[in-house]
């Protein structure tokens, strides 16, 4: 490149000023989602409705009804213990939906404990909760790399850990379907499953200021679609800490703090919801992830968290630790506490997990993906992981922005393009939803979320796109950003991807890496690597190969 050209591209880059805010979905998009199809009548979790809500401002659609199971309905899996080092191996519970294996011989050496590979567990994710080496794991098996996605009910043998420290709860209490907003949620009827309650949820109503006034129902499902949350868990939450989905607030705490994190900045419901969101989710990706082995509640205290839990019943461990002190805590993770609520209100959660788990299937791998946008064009890699939706939860979202003249949110002619074909499954200000299975589904399958994309010239509500058809223009519209830009995240059965996890995005070969620290992270590809900043430097300019 000419120094000429390169001088002219500097220009170009370092007038950027191109990231998602604090928090993409702080504020959210304006819209308020469509209901899906009316729930069954016989289900326990989706009485027959009373009432429907018109929610139309949302482009979203129809979701099918109740989906065929796959696997007879059985008990809910129990956390594993240790193992007595050369005694016989715990019998794999008739009810397990996973395979059964035989342990291999071991030598004498020492205790060993039992675990059984869940969807999205590798080696070093497991070794990092049990507090060992990826090395010391062994099976029957032959096992991938310790970074590798591992078979799901894969047997494995870990030296058992000799730290007598107290470790929170080990049964296995909310599946992770459960959380996620996936395929086990697709026939549950928010708006009739409120109305048929009859609470004060039901006639609760709040001025939102991205949403006009909304309703119970409304604040619900739109926190569901946008941080991809399982409805049912967030009205279980709800009805736990305030009693609003069936009954009446007691206090005027209750009325305006309904989940009880007392805070001025997060009054009402919505905002408390938006609050939870981003509290649940990172419980669930951390622990995903590996990062999340304590608890620390809100008294100070501490305590190790049971290596042998799902991410489901992590997540609700880590969310109870945030409002509660231990004392009120170990009640609410008992097994007649806040599962036992569930399982009254929707029915139990294990029986319907079977038929759709585990939510990370064996040989799960990311689907062709290019960079989404024009051949020959500068543009800028602005942003590492970092989260979903809101300020806290999965960093499964990366940024670009369009080499500009101006800084800011400026208008750009620039296009971002569907890195595969696919259908628009749902639209919102600033927001495309592409689901690329095609089944008009945005629970099942791989999908991908656009935020900030421009009203004028956006992809159309059901539209059949190919790979390089147009998705829209990089704008600032929907949520808070501090430039021109486009931000993009991945999900699977309703789970945000990890940018940088076992399944690291990979557009055009450029594979993403975190730094660490939410949006700071570097794309690579063979020898070449671009480290993200949100001033858009010369360094972070990306540039699609023409093919």
């Amino acid at each position: 490149m000419s120094f000429s050209s390169r001088l002219l591209s500097l220009i170009l880059l370092s007038s950027l000023l191109s990231a998602c805010g604090a928090d993409s979905g702080l504020w959210g998009a304006q819209f308020t989602p469509t209901p899906p199809a009316k729930a069954s009548a016989t289900s326990p979790g989706n009485p027959a409705p009373t009432q429907t809500h018109d929610l139309t401002p949302l482009a979203v659609l129809p979701l099918p009804g109740t989906p065929t199971p796959g696997m007879a309905p059985t008990s809910a899996p129990i956390g594993g213990g240790g193992l007595d080092f050369g005694a016989t191996p715990p019998a794999i519970p008739t009810d397990s939906p996973f395979p059964t294996a035989t342990l291999p011989p071991v030598n004498a050496g020492g205790p060993m404990e039992i675990y059984t590979s869940q969807g999205g567990d590798t080696l070093e994710i497991i070794a990092q909760r049990f507090q060992i080496n990826p090395q010391q794991i062994i099976s029957d098996q032959v096992l991938p790399p310790a970074d590798a996605l591992l078979t799901p009910g894969t047997l494995l043998l870990l030296p058992k850990s000799t730290n007598t420290e107290a470790m929170s709860p080990g049964e296995r209490t909310i599946p992770d379907s459960e959380v996620v907003f996936g395929p086990s949620a697709m026939d549950f009827d928010i708006s009739a499953y409120i109305t048929a309650q009859n609470g004060y949820l039901n006639t609760y109503k709040e001025y939102i200021i991205s949403g006009g006034w909304t309703t119970g129902a409304q604040a619900v499902e739109r926190i569901a679609y946008e941080n991809s949350l399982n409805p049912r868990i967030i009205l279980a939450i709800i009805e736990y800490e305030s009693h609003w989905v069936r009954g009446q607030p007691s206090t005027l705490a209750a009325d305006e703090y309904p989940l009880g994190h007392v805070d001025y900045h997060y009054r009402r419901l919505f905002r408390q919801l938006m609050w939870a969101s981003g509290v649940l989710s990172t419980g669930y990706y951390d622990w995903r992830a590996g990062k999340l082995t304590t608890l620390t509640f809100n008294d100070g205290t501490s305590l190790r968290m049971n290596p042998q839990l799902n991410a489901g019943t992590a997540a609700i461990q880590y969310y109870f630790a945030q409002t509660h002190d231990r004392a009120a805590w170990e009640q609410i993770v008992a097994p007649n506490g806040f599962s036992a609520l569930y399982a009254e209100m929707f029915g139990p959660p294990w029986e319907r997990a079977q038929a759709f788990e585990p939510n990370l299937p064996a040989g799960l791998t990311q689907p062709e993906l290019s960079l989404p946008f024009e051949p020959g064009k500068i543009w800028a890699f602005t942003g590492g992981p970092h989260s979903a939706w809101e300020i806290e939860g999965a960093l499964a979202a990366i940024d670009f922005a369009p080499g500009a003249v101006e800084q800011g949110c400026v208008a750009t002619e620039n296009w971002v393009l569907a890195p595969a074909a696919g259908v628009v499954v749902r639209t919102a200000t600033g927001v495309v939803v592409l689901d690329l299975d095609g089944d008009g589904h945005e629970q099942t399958g791989w999908n991908i979320l656009f935020l900030h994309i421009a009203t004028a010239g956006k992809a159309k509500l059901g539209a059949s796109l190919q790979k390089d058809d147009k998705i829209g223009h990089p704008s600032c519209e929907g949520g808070i950003s501090t430039g021109t830009h486009t931000h993009i995240a991945r999900k699977y059965n309703g789970e945000w991807i990890l940018a940088d996890g076992p399944l690291p995005f990979n557009l055009d070969g450029w594979i993403t890496h975190s730094s660490g620290a939410p949006y700071k992270g570097t794309l690579t590809k063979g020898d070449q690597t671009i480290t993200a900043s949100t001033s858009g430097t010369f360094t972070t300019r990306i540039i699609r190969e023409k093919k």
